[in-house]
């Protein structure tokens, strides 16, 4: 019988509010006090610079990317730098690698497949690319002068404590794809970036689309969602859109 993973449709949470509850939930589950966990949310416009992040991937620096109204946030998270903002799913899951044999590179892996069966259900073909991170639309590997090569859709950045992961992946759904152009995403040169709406993809919301994954991840490891709020997992000051209108 497949373990319980509960699912909380957050809304629009900040970013940092967001790690600060990823942080407690982990904790919780490191105790086992709840079970794993998958969050669903969007973030108001942030660039998070990864463990290996450079400065030549924010070239216009700081401070002007923050008069556009665009945070710049470290994070533990692996991985360069990358943008998240309204109209795209992020998928923060909680879990226990016990399971998995605390083997994180089966657990990207799974994310992988996570992200391309829940595109193919809304219609976006999808591929990972050997040497290049994320999850890519059908195509060609792009190099330059290649038409049709495909674009990246979506991203992954894990980390990992005491067994238990936080972090996780985003895929634009509807979404501002201009801050991508602003930076170097995910340390890839001359990267193009599409979301699923941009692709023609059915049901093109976030609230749909994140059913699909919860649904996806359940079935690639072996977890049953379960719909939960704040309450549910014992956060008595969680954040207010926490389980809030999706």
């Amino acid at each position: 019988m497949s373990e319980t993973i509960h699912v909380v449709h957050c809304g629009l949470v900040a970013y940092e509010e967001a790690h600060e509850l990823q942080g407690r939930l982990r904790e919780l589950r490191q105790r086992g006090e709840i079970a794993d966990t998958l969050l669903l949310l969007e973030h108001p416009p942030v660039y998070t610079r990864g463990r290996r992040a450079t400065p030549e991937e924010l070239p216009m620096g700081v401070e002007w990317y923050e008069r556009q109204g665009i945070e710049v946030r470290d994070t533990e998270r692996g991985g360069r730098v990358t943008y998240h903002g309204p109209g795209q799913l992020v998928a923060y899951p909680i879990v226990d690698l016990g399971p998995l044999g605390d083997d994180v590179h089966a657990y990207v892996r799974g994310l992988e497949r996570v992200m391309i069966g829940s595109l193919a259900d809304h219609g976006v073909g999808a591929q990972t690319i050997k040497g290049l991170t994320g999850v890519w639309t059908d195509g060609p590997t792009p190099v330059p002068g290649v038409a049709g090569a495909a674009k990246k859709i979506g991203s992954i950045g894990v980390h990992v404590s005491k067994g238990i992961t936080t972090h996780g992946l985003a895929v634009n759904v509807d979404n501002d794809l201009q801050p991508f152009e602003w930076v170097v995403p995910c340390g890839i040169e001359g990267v193009s970036m599409t979301s699923i709406s941009r692709e023609g993809g059915r049901e093109a919301s976030v609230a749909a689309y994140g059913d699909t994954v919860a649904r996806h991840f359940g079935e690639v490891f072996d977890r049953a969602p379960q719909a939960a709020s704040a309450a549910e997992l014992g956060l008595e000051a969680a954040p207010a859109t926490l389980g809030g209108e999706r």
